[in-house]
């Protein structure tokens, strides 16, 4: 009887997933009725004739096909309720399909070619879950009939307006719109989520005004003229900017021009401020790039690479779909006219080469994994984030020289911008639909702001602001303050960082001093702050002298900033703009025995790593000893008496190659190669997040070295034949010298790979231009074969163990390996003989 209930199990379910499938099999087709659940995703069908035949179907999973034409035979599966039909290249819906599926629940259309709806889709009224991101829609009006939606992903599309009406059904719960050109309402409304969205269309239901509104992000290399271009805007005239009067990490500022609100960011050009760079860039920005032309030399590849080239590829990889503005400044420093066209033609040309390079590689990359792979199926998500990639378009537009010194010229920079942002094809989504209220608000800021109303720290407590905004607006509550202010936080007027629980009541009306805050000790001259502190600003952190040189020892020696040397530094920087209040002071700065606001924000934006002041280890903890189990003591590592670690100041790798010891051939690796390159300062931030995880850890200027128990795991930044990648190593552990389970003594180490993995590609979600490659090279000396993995992502437990089946795999050049050494494997007993 047992045995009959598992064939019928087996009848219920059948899954053909990833097996190169150009037809339906024909044993599925004969089991008729008995078929409830089929999967044949990441196959290779071009069509699906005979589908109707399982007129019993509750699921069918056709994802990541080659399908082109929707499958009008699933119009006769009455009967189903769940249908996937992402990654194919579907083009259009013909009527009178949706309308027969009336038990449908789930539909999954996402990355295909749609370009509008069926009318009758919204007929489906048991339709709960629906994803249609990544085509090209313009309009989901058809959707407001959908009354039980519960979930909808529309991201990725052509959409300028979404329909009020959708965002009134009670059910739904979960919607996202990202990479739209949305005006009503703006991305940074519907980033808020349902009720921010339902509370932005009845607030536009009384009155609605048209704002245009610029992010404006000046960059370039440490004085190149940023601030003088910014500055000279702001007053509409030449402003000189000295030495000392230089971005100490960003400044922001606000100019109305022609129509146009500008929000100024600049940011300071010093290797130091990259790290919190991040923490303020946003999508769809005007990017000023400030190039010095005076001391630009044609000849010299290391001067675009430093001055142009390094700030594009960062920007191309942050916020690929931006427009760059390229300023040639100190032109009138430069020999002669010829020697400023000659700079422009030179720099105008290297770009154009540089993204033509970009686009070529990208295609490149494509077409090989393409080619080289036996099943592209099973590659099917790389492929489609290829694709995507392709699909972002980095205008840069050709060089302006510039005297700033001249009005003429700050005039003539003025008219150009203007013309630049009125062009739709450059800015289709600048105009944005408000309700009045939401403008009154941030109107109602400002003015606070500027009678001086509220402290000049700008930090006020959420119920604070409510008040103040209540005593000029009249009747203003909590629920109706909430989604204006996520509004304001996300364009950058005010910051409020709601999602941090140590946070959610603060509200940072000037957003200029929590970059203060953060200049404290992201700042190229830190270490002249550390020597210039005064005997009295020790004295009140009860330190001597003795621990002053030790604080700037432990800098230079350990990249270590103690937690004492910060809260001197920042009761010195807030005392410099004349903040008193001891109580606020305390709640900032912190002091011995509890952490203060700031300590807790470095940790947020995973700009430091907390540590003990002694070493990255406890003191008390036992030896290691390579081989043997290992135990950590259990201790905090957010000691408030303790420090936090910088890796960008780490000047070598002595400590990790010391703990580590030689790389040998056995040790399992696996290469994350990025394209077009590591963004700066994304290995220091892996080296946070992953250290989170593993109190035991050395740090080195671009090694880390993690462990957990007789575990070690290595990861480093490496460049192979101009190829950039981060590779990943650990050392095997055996139980004996004989014999060893690899699937029980690797699953450890595979475990830690995979986390560190998991976080690297958590991090690279900050960087929507950047594409990785993940594969196991070939360990045989001498070989420069690899195996690429397959779509991993999205896999979890006994899945992820079994991406490969198969226990041996052959190189091209014939070398023979185990698979478990190569990728995430389920546990077998071997021998060390198995090795050779």
């Amino acid at each position: 009887m047992m045995a009959q209930s598992n064939d019928f199990q087996r009848l219920e379910k059948r899954d053909f997933s990833r097996k190169k499938l150009k037809n339906l099999p024909k044993e599925v087709l004969t089991l008729g009725t008995d078929v409830l659940y089929l999967i044949l995703k990441n196959n290779r069908l071009k069509h699906v004739r005979g589908i109707s035949a399982l007129r019993n179907l509750k699921e069918l999973n056709l994802s990541a096909n080659e399908l082109l034409e929707f499958p009008q035979e699933i119009a006769q599966l009455k009967n189903l309720e769940k249908l996937y039909l992402s990654q194919n290249g579907i083009t259009q819906i013909p009527e009178g399909v949706f309308s027969q599926l009336e038990k449908l629940q789930f539909l999954k259309l996402s990355t295909n070619h749609l370009k509008e709806l069926p009318s009758d889709l919204g007929n489906c009224k048991s339709l709960q879950y629906l994803n249609l991101s990544n085509n090209y829609l313009k309009d989901v009006k058809v959707l407001e009939a959908l009354c039980s939606l519960e979930e909808l992903y529309v991201k990725s599309n052509k959409l300028t307006e979404l329909p009020a009406d959708l965002f009134f059904n009670p059910d739904l719960t979960k919607f996202k719109a990202d990479g739209n050109p949305l005006r009503k309402p703006p991305e940074e409304v519907c980033a808020g989520g349902v009720k921010s969205i339902q509370h932005y269309f009845i607030m536009l239901g009384s009155s609605e005004q048209c704002v245009r509104r610029v992010k404006t992000m000046f960059l370039g290399s440490s004085m190149a003229g940023k601030s003088t271009i910014c500055y000279s805007l702001r007053k509409g005239s030449p402003v000189l900017v000295d030495i000392a009067d230089r971005t100490v990490g960003i400044e922001i500022s606000e100019k109305q021009l022609g129509g146009f609100s500008f929000l100024f960011w600049d940011f300071a050009g010093q290797e130091e401020y990259y790290f919190t760079h991040h923490v303020f860039i946003t999508p769809q920005a005007l990017v000023i790039l400030a190039i010095n032309l005076a001391s630009y030399d044609v000849l010299d590849p290391q001067s675009f690479r430093d001055s142009v080239s390094f700030w594009i590829k960062n920007v191309q990889l942050r916020v690929p779909d931006a427009v760059v503005l390229v300023v040639g400044t100190h032109s009138d420093e430069c020999r002669d006219e010829v020697d400023v066209q000659e700079k422009k033609e030179d720099i105008d040309r290297k770009i154009r080469d540089m993204l033509e390079e970009r686009k070529a590689n990208l295609e490149r990359w494509k077409k090989n994994l393409e080619e080289d792979q036996k099943d592209t199926a099973e590659f099917s998500n790389q492929l489609r984030y290829l694709w995507q990639c392709t699909e972002h378009k980095l205008q840069v537009l050709d060089l302006l020289p510039m005297d700033c010194t001249n009005p003429e010229e700050i005039e003539k920079f003025k008219e150009y911008i203007l013309q630049q942002v009125q062009n739709s094809d450059l800015f289709p989504n600048i105009e944005k639909i408000l309700p009045q209220l939401y403008q009154e608000v941030e109107s109602s800021i400002k003015a606070l702001k500027e009678d001086k109303d509220i402290p000049e720290h700008g930090v006020m407590l959420f119920e604070e602001i409510l008040n103040e905004l209540n005593e000029k607006l009249g009747e203003l509550d909590q629920e109706d303050l909430q989604p204006i202010l996520r509004y304001l936080h996300r364009i950058g007027i005010i910051v409020w960082y709601e999602e941090i629980a140590d946070l959610k009541e603060t509200v940072f009306v000037e957003p200029s001093f929590l970059i203060k805050l953060f200049k404290t000790v992201v700042r190229h001259d830190l270490m002249n702050q550390l020597q210039s502190i005064s005997k009295k600003e020790l004295m009140e952190e009860k330190s001597l002298r003795v621990h002053q040189d030790r604080w700037i020892n432990d800098l230079v020696g350990k990249a270590t900033l103690h937690n004492t040397a910060i809260r001197v530094l920042l009761r010195k920087s807030l005392k410099e703009l004349e903040i008193d209040d001891e109580d606020f002071l305390n709640e900032i700065v912190g002091n011995r025995s509890s952490d203060g606001m700031f300590l807790g924000l470095l940790r947020q934006f995973e700009i430091c790593l907390p540590t003990q002041l002694n070493s990255p280890l406890n003191p008390q903890a036992p030896d290691f000893v390579p081989n043997t189990k290992w135990e950590p003591s259990n201790t905090s590592v957010y000691n408030v008496n303790g420090a936090c670690l910088f890796p960008s100041h780490r000047m070598d790798n002595d400590v990790v190659l010391r703990y580590w010891g030689e790389d040998m051939n056995d040790n399992i690796q696996v290469q994350v190669y990025f394209l077009p390159e590591i963004p700066h300062g994304f290995f220091h931030r892996l080296i946070i997040k992953s250290c989170s995880l593993y109190p035991v850890h050395w740090v080195g200027k671009d090694h880390c070295l993690v462990s957990t128990g007789p575990t070690l795991v290595l990861f480093r930044e490496k460049c192979l034949r101009d190829d950039q990648l981060i590779e990943i190593r650990c050392k095997r552990q055996y139980r004996s010298a004989n014999v060893s389970t690899a699937g029980g003594e690797l699953r450890p180490s595979w475990d830690m790979i995979l986390a560190i993995l998991r976080k690297l590609v958590e991090l690279t979600q900050q960087w929507p231009g950047l594409c990785l490659y993940v594969c196991s090279p070939c360990t045989v000396v001498d070989c420069d074969d690899h195996f690429a993995w397959p779509d991993w992502k999205e896999l979890n437990g006994h899945d992820l163990y079994n991406i490969q089946k198969d226990d041996k795999m052959l190189c091209s050049n014939g070398h023979t390996h185990r698979t478990e050494l190569l990728f995430p494997k389920a546990s077998r007993t071997h021998s060390k003989a198995d090795d050779k």
